[in-house]
């Protein structure tokens, strides 16, 4: 006799159980009529945690005091006048391919709620672990679904990203993540592959438990808490059982010089396959690798010897690469971090945390390119004209994958809120 006492962990566990113990970290989602191939819009988000230090990449000041400039000087890029840093030099060989925004800003320097801040446009007002509101990533989910059936909408790189998740839209919009490491020669997606002992026959068969087991789910679930499971299942089931999503992360398909060409560590590869997975159908793919930008001691030399040179090889690759496979005016690559660094050096020879001004990278999408959009003060510690907030860099970024940000959700509360609770698109990339 079936215990209808089981609560909603027990089902999901039983749900599990009935499809071989096959799991999708990222649980896939319904596909969203939006989601057509009348526009196939895509989103490539290199996630900087820590907090890049924009004053030694983007908006350097030369003529600061030597405990404001640091080490590095500034470079000439191909567009006449512009400026970036010398460790940046594949960057400055394409500055007529991106555009950046100087006099980016908010107001909280901890670094969670400077993360969910700029991945969601809300600012909360506590720590925490997890996100109270809803990532761009899972607002793409949910309003625009994948761009090819059988392809997750939202996929994080390498591993899931902290405060990428969907908060009050639902689990199913949360990230899919492979949690394996491109660079690693046998790299492949554990939860695309059926366990040896789980045949496509006896899958079948537990399908027909799946189905079975939904009816009685429905007859228990008074409140509507597995809502949404039938989705999921069933897309997982696609997933599983084709080649389509085995194939888009295989990167080792890949020519052996353009991996070399995005650099052999996990930043470059995870770019390569972002690259593969938006060419599949792929909505929105947010890399965080490398790590490290978080640089309270030797900031120059962690800036110099790794952080930027994997950083300006793999986002230069990706930018090219998309260029030359027709994809640019389809797929926006952005990059930024939850803040920018202190203009100050410390005693340590870092940088501490900064969100009075940061610089955020913007490539394709059919923006406008060639740019370094706003200034800041003799120091880089705040902006002097056009100070965008993080409504504004987001809202940007919704434009070009064609989401109202002024649509309203209601979350658990029943509180009706917009996407974005402030700003509009960055009038200089989008004309």
């Amino acid at each position: 006799m079936f215990d209808v006492s089981l609560n909603r962990r027990s089902m999901l566990k039983v749900g599990a159980l009935a499809l071989g113990g096959l799991t999708l970290p990222g649980v896939l989602r319904a596909r969203a009529a939006s989601g057509s191939a009348a526009n196939r819009k895509a989103v490539i988000l290199v996630w900087l945690a820590g907090g890049p230090s924009h004053i030694d990449m983007y908006d350097l000041k030369p003529n600061a005091p030597p405990e404001v400039r640091g080490e590095f000087k500034p470079i000439a890029t191909n567009v006449p006048g512009t400026l970036i840093g010398e460790h940046l030099p594949l960057q400055a060989k394409i500055a007529d391919k991106f555009s950046v925004v100087r006099s980016a800003y908010h107001t909280n320097a901890g670094h969670g709620m400077g993360s969910q801040w700029m991945q969601t446009g809300y600012h909360a007002t506590i720590e925490v672990n997890d996100n109270i509101y809803p990532s761009t990533g899972s607002v793409v989910s949910k309003l625009k679904g994948p761009n090819e059936p059988g392809l997750p909408a939202y996929v994080n790189l390498p591993r899931k990203v902290s405060f990428g998740n969907a908060a009050y839209l639902g689990a199913s919009h949360n990230p899919f993540a492979p949690d394996a490491n491109p660079t690693d020669p046998g790299f492949q997606v554990k939860n695309l592959k059926l366990p040896g002992r789980v045949s496509a026959e006896r899958l079948e068969a537990r399908k027909e438990l799946v189905r079975d087991i939904d009816t009685i789910r429905r007859d228990i679930d008074l409140k509507g808490d597995v809502s949404g499971f039938d989705t999921f299942y069933r897309d997982a089931m696609e997933m599983v059982t084709s080649t389509k999503a085995m194939n888009a992360f295989d990167v080792n398909k890949e020519p052996v010089k353009l991996r070399d060409r995005y650099g052999r560590n996990d930043l470059g590869q995870s770019c390569l396959l972002a690259r593969r997975l938006v060419e599949a159908g792929v909505t929105f793919v947010t890399v965080q690798a490398g790590g490290g930008w978080d640089t309270h001691g030797n900031n120059f030399t962690e800036l110099k010897r790794r952080l930027l040179p994997q950083y300006d090889a793999g986002v230069t690759a990706l930018v090219e690469d998309l260029h030359d496979r027709g994809l640019a005016d389809d797929v926006l690559v952005m990059s930024m971090g939850e803040f920018g660094r202190t203009p100050k050096i410390n005693k340590d020879a870092g940088r501490d945390h900064w969100p009075g001004a940061m610089s955020v990278f913007y490539a394709g999408g059919g923006l406008k390119m060639g740019q370094m959009i706003g200034t800041t003060d003799s120091t880089a510690s705040y902006p002097t004209s056009k100070p965008y907030t993080p409504g504004c860099v987001l809202s940007t970024m919704y434009s070009v994958v064609g989401i109202d940000h002024k649509h309203v959700f209601h979350d658990d509360a029943k509180r009706p809120l917009p996407v974005l609770s402030e700003g509009d698109p960055i009038k200089e990339l989008v004309g």
